[in-house]
């Protein structure tokens, strides 16, 4: 087993107690009995549904290598046959932990926040890093207070690049975990209504993301979209907090990765980006106007962290969609087939479009139509009828033939399309399941899209468990 820890540093970064016989050391760190490997340190978290000391005989039956718990909790651990690390809190000692080995790693660190586009964005860098150097990111988006410090925790010294991804749905949120982070690069994907239930305006929402520029390492840079309209706003932050380094992408012409130009295919996307004065043609493994926004600011960064640029450039032709964030699905039906593009993990007013554009690029075949699944935008506050009802213009744009809605706030949607397209309307995400079930055609292309919290992904499930595939085009 290759050691990530030794026990005696762990004990130091975590100013811990240790009770038993300690191993050498630990091959990673875990907060989840379920994935926990042989020798890991289980790190018995208290969350808000499940306290990680109740779990304690799962991590040991598991193989866990030692357990780190809180001293309060100790006396119900005392049965435990298995070292432990006793500490005061036990999330307070993740984060400790995750500064150990912060201060101890010699890699490139990039942070990503941003209204959209986070997780692609953090998995086109994992992609274009990748080919200079080794990579270390979360597998999943680990991006609150208890994903960023595990994240660190979980990286090795060998690392060359790390990339972490940090989000936020009120203000002070991202401040404390850049401070942990400390990255050598930030990007700001773009400021969108996200979360507008917890904020007065856009300017607080721009303001709670200009909280990652406030960890940014002494010489290190910061990279915004050029094309936000909060981007006047964010400079003059980044003015405030003397970042010598500001940097900007998107196709306006002072941005210094510009994109010149582009050709929006159904399952990809051909663009030519200037790179200070040099002009490159990059093929983007996966479609949509926003993913090429997501990849300029990839390339970017890449390019201030000493990527080695060819590399990166070509690696980009090797991005696939994730699951929950434009993946698509060929599956069968009747004599043919349908496209299901499954971006079921989150929504907002922006990525909503985003997604609808998206669906706009695939083509249908035959007598195939375009069928937009939406869910409701959550955390919209005071503002959720507007945001939801101001959806109609783009679903029309889009070229949508059937609309299929669910939620309570997209009642409000059914009421503003009205007799304008078809609309079927129904309370449930299992409803809205069974209606594509009886009613999808040879040729159609099927986008679904809504936050994580109403449930669509089910119906992604569903739809995939009913049709057989005939391709699938990304890895899930």
């Amino acid at each position: 087993m290759t050691l990530l820890w030794t026990s005696e540093d762990l004990i130091s970064a975590m100013h811990g107690r240790p009770l038993g016989d300690m191993p050498e050391g630990v091959g990673g760190i875990s907060i989840d009995t379920r994935t926990l490997q042989k020798g890991d340190a289980y790190f018995a978290i208290k969350g808000d549904r499940f306290d990680g000391h109740d779990f304690g005989s799962a991590a040991m039956l598991a193989g866990a290598g030692l357990l780190v718990v809180a001293e309060s909790k100790l006396p119900a651990l005392g049965r435990l046959s298995v070292p432990m690390i006793v500490v005061d809190d036990v999330l307070e000692a993740l984060g400790a932990l995750g500064k150990a080995a912060r201060d101890r790693s010699e890699a490139k660190i990039i942070a990503v926040t941003g209204s959209v586009g986070k997780t692609t964005t953090k998995e086109m860098l994992r992609q274009v890093l990748g080919s200079s150097g080794e990579v270390h990111a979360a597998n999943a988006s680990f991006n609150n207070h208890w994903g960023v410090p595990l994240t660190l925790a979980r990286m090795p010294m060998s690392a060359e690049f790390g990339i972490f991804e940090i989000g936020m749905n009120h203000a002070n949120e991202i401040r404390p975990l850049v401070k942990m982070v400390r990255p050598h690069v930030a990007i700001i994907t773009t400021v969108a209504a996200a979360h507008l239930g917890n904020f007065k305006s856009l300017t607080e929402i721009a303001a709670a993301k200009a909280e990652i520029m406030e960890g940014i390492e002494k010489g290190g840079y910061i990279l915004l979209n050029r094309d936000n309209e909060k981007f006047g706003y964010l400079k003059k932050k980044a003015g405030d907090l003397n970042i010598g380094h500001v940097r900007s992408f998107g196709e306006h012409k002072q941005s210094n990765i510009r994109l010149m130009s582009s050709k929006l295919g159904a399952d990809h996307s051909e663009i030519t980006a200037r790179l200070n004065a040099r002009d490159v043609v990059v093929t983007i493994g996966a479609p949509g106007r926003h993913i090429v926004q997501n990849a300029l600011s990839a390339l970017g960064a890449a390019w201030f962290a000493g990527a080695d640029m060819d590399k990166a450039v070509a690696a980009l032709a090797g991005f696939t969609a994730e699951k929950g964030r434009g993946a698509r699905h060929q599956l069968s039906v009747g004599e043919g087939g349908f496209t299901l593009i499954d971006e079921s993990y989150n929504a907002n007013p922006a990525s909503m479009r985003a997604a609808l554009s998206l669906m706009a690029s695939s083509q249908t075949k035959g007598e195939g139509r375009r069928i937009a699944v939406l869910g409701d935008m959550l955390e919209m506050g005071k503002f959720a009828e507007k945001v939801h009802r101001e959806l109609a213009p783009a679903i029309v744009e889009a070229g949508t033939d059937i609309v299929c809605l669910a939620g309570s706030e997209m009642a409000h949607l059914a009421d503003e399309i009205g007799e304008t397209l078809p609309v079927t309307y129904r309370q449930t995400a299992d409803e809205i399941a069974a209606w594509l079930v009886d009613n999808i055609q040879s040729g159609d292309v099927v986008m679904i899209k809504s936050s994580f919290g109403i449930g669509f992904g089910k119906i992604v499930a569903e739809l995939c468990k009913k049709f057989a595939p005939q391709s699938v085009e990304v890895a899930t």
